[in-house]
């Protein structure tokens, strides 16, 4: 039942305009960022011909581009999945669902990876840019390839905690809030701490850049993967109990 909502709510995510003008207006403003780093690289270049461990297009132009698209993703995710069970319960569509016998868990999950697919297509789009530049360059593809795989778990979480907000509220925009907000905590975190002289190793393993920047840096290491896991676990567990003990509540 789970991929028949996923794939309903696929089709209903490109039936609206939002999602094609998130998306055209996404690809604009990174296709412009990465216009302007690669004109700050070809201007570099013949400075960079004589130092013997010079930074390469991967450092100065993809990987300040999938930096960009994790910022973007922060208010991307909260807007795409602000109605994902907030706009259904608006409409009354979501006792539908809950009285044809599909479980929270599986409206949930639905939901989630119709979301996933959408910041799949987003990432694979944008990370054309710098792949194009093989023709005439050799990027590190290793590097490029780990960072996209960041990047979408990265995404995934963000589309966890963007359902899960819009499952405890019945307004979309409120949803939208909500999840913008953790957010910016999550990414903002550890530099908070640091500005107000606070170091301390849990609020720094809470910050979402500390777990993206390995994956930018080349690096796959199981405590980060496990740390998008997790916070996708507990979003979409806090969701389907939302949703199990609506339906249960009548």
């Amino acid at each position: 039942m789970s991929r028949v909502i996923a794939r309903n709510e696929w089709r209903r995510l490109f039936a609206q305009p939002l999602a094609w003008v998130l998306l055209a207006a996404v690809l604009a403003v990174l296709a412009y960022f990465f216009l302007l780093t690669l004109q700050g690289f070809l201007g570099l270049m013949p400075k960079l011909a004589g130092m013997p461990s010079a930074p390469g297009v991967t450092d100065l132009v993809a990987l300040p581009l999938e930096r960009a698209i994790a910022s973007i993703a922060l208010i991307v995710a909260p807007l795409l999945g602000m109605r994902a069970i907030a706009g259904e319960r608006q409409t009354g569509t979501l006792a539908l669902l809950q009285t044809s016998g599909t479980s929270g868990a599986g409206i949930v999950l639905g939901k989630f990876a119709a979301l996933c697919g959408f910041f799949v297509v987003l990432i694979a789009l944008a990370l054309a840019m710098p792949a194009s530049l093989a023709i005439g360059t050799q990027p590190d593809w290793g590097r490029i390839a780990t960072g996209a795989f960041g990047l979408i778990v990265f995404a995934a979480a963000l589309s966890a905690i963007a359902i899960a907000a819009s499952a405890f509220t019945r307004h979309a925009v409120v949803a939208a809030i909500v999840a913008l907000a953790i957010n910016l905590v999550l990414w903002m975190l550890d530099a908070g701490a640091r500005h107000e002289g606070v170091s301390s190793a849990f609020i720094n393993y809470l910050a979402l850049p500390t777990h993206l920047e390995p994956f930018l840096s080349g690096i796959v290491a199981s405590v980060d993967v496990v740390y998008f896991a997790l916070i996708v676990g507990v979003a979409l567990t806090l969701a389907a109990r939302r949703l199990d003990a609506e339906r249960e509540r009548g």
